[in-house]
């Protein structure tokens, strides 16, 4: 299982294709804040409910200081198809390979129908304008969670 990060920590640095093909890089947001989660799949029931609700929240979070990134192992084009479908507005990235997945703790065991399988923990990680660690929720649900982000950082 990889390790789960800590508010202090670095934030690991990544640069992703997102839907477009276009690299994002988490180094583009210093002096920002940037909530970034990770999800198990695009266009899925769960997964669309969460990234609509970010969708949803989108003005309100920037309005606040905050910048949104979804992490998915999905390919861009997967993700061009679910941005498309549901109108969506977060940047969508892919990470076929789990590398960031693995490094901000978000890929591992875990229980999924009552067995043990490796897969995609939902998860979110809030990183403050210097690149750290502000917050990390793991093993959060699809739903109800944007606003229990919103209520925890007290915006």
């Amino acid at each position: 299982m990889s390790e789960r990060l800590q508010p202090g920590d670095p934030a690991p640095a990544f640069t992703l294709p997102d839907a477009d093909g276009k690299d994002v890089s988490l180094a583009d947001y210093l002096g920002r804040k940037v909530i970034v989660y990770f999800y198990p799949a695009a266009l899925t029931p769960g997964c669309t409910k969460q990234a609509c609700d970010f969708t949803d929240n989108l003005e309100f979070l920037a309005g606040a200081g905050y910048d949104v990134i979804g992490v998915s192992p999905d390919k861009p084009e997967k993700l061009a198809k679910f941005r498309e479908k549901e109108s969506l507005k977060v940047t969508l990235v892919g990470d076929p390979a789990k590398e960031t997945l693995t490094a901000y703790g978000a890929f591992g065991e875990k229980k999924l129908y009552g067995k043990t399988v490796n897969g995609v923990i939902r998860s979110t990680v809030v990183v403050d304008e210097q690149g750290k660690v502000e917050r990390a929720f793991y093993n959060v649900k699809a739903t109800g969670h944007v606003a229990k982000i919103i209520k925890d950082l007290g915006l």
